[in-house]
């Protein structure tokens, strides 16, 4: 089963600081829309650690960020 934004790719962003933060910024990352729009960009913060501001995500979410991308990120 594909992953969905809801169940698994939401609770990846913390509310503080990612979603703060990233709200200060004009980039909801509550948002599907936001998020889905923007999931190119986000990935390639992800995957060179500028993103989160407080230390790269483990392999593990990472790789699921990227699975969900590739399989059509569903809400």
């Amino acid at each position: 089963m594909a992953p969905g934004f809801a169940t698994d790719i939401r609770p990846l962003f913390r509310d503080e600081p990612d979603v703060k933060t990233m709200k200060r910024m004009g980039l909801d990352l509550s948002s599907y829309d936001d998020v889905k729009a923007t999931a190119e960009g986000i990935y390639a913060r992800l995957e060179n650690g500028t993103m989160p501001c407080d230390g790269p995500w483990p392999k593990e979410q990472l790789a699921l960020f990227k699975r969900w991308m590739d399989e059509g990120m569903a809400p």
